[in-house]
């Protein structure tokens, strides 16, 4: 596949694969950005809290490349849905909600499972 065509936005997988990807960077911004992002760990019960932050902002900046990329997408997506996972069993424990926009994770599992889908479609294409 050529790189033109891994961003035709005409294609509903690279459209879908872009959009998880892109999803990222926001929340790439805000742990480095946001004093409030730290808080979270903290509340949560990461010890250090810094680290297990930076190592989640540094995970998911690998992940946005790989999936915007299009570069090993079967193991990128996988590894995106059960970090999501995570965040949503984290913020599960802190809020208890499930609803999106009073801080549960309804957002985050349905990101997690757009990104297996993006790893399920890709696997079954490439054969990786």
């Amino acid at each position: 596949m050529s790189f033109a065509d891994k961003f035709n936005l005409l294609n509903e997988f690279n459209l879908l694969r872009i959009v998880c990807a892109l999803f990222f960077i926001p929340h790439i911004v805000a742990k480095f950005t946001v004093p409030q992002a730290l808080q979270f760990y903290v509340n949560v019960g990461f010890k250090p809290p810094a680290f297990w932050m930076y190592l989640a902002g540094t995970i998911e900046s690998f992940l946005t490349v790989g999936l915007l990329f299009d570069i090993l997408t079967p193991f990128v997506g996988f590894i995106a849905f059960i970090h999501l996972m995570v965040a949503a069993a984290a913020t599960y424990k802190l809020t208890k909600s499930w609803i999106w926009v009073i801080g549960g994770i309804e957002f985050c599992v349905f990101w997690a499972l757009c990104c297996l889908v993006v790893a399920m479609h890709a696997y079954h294409t490439t054969g990786l």
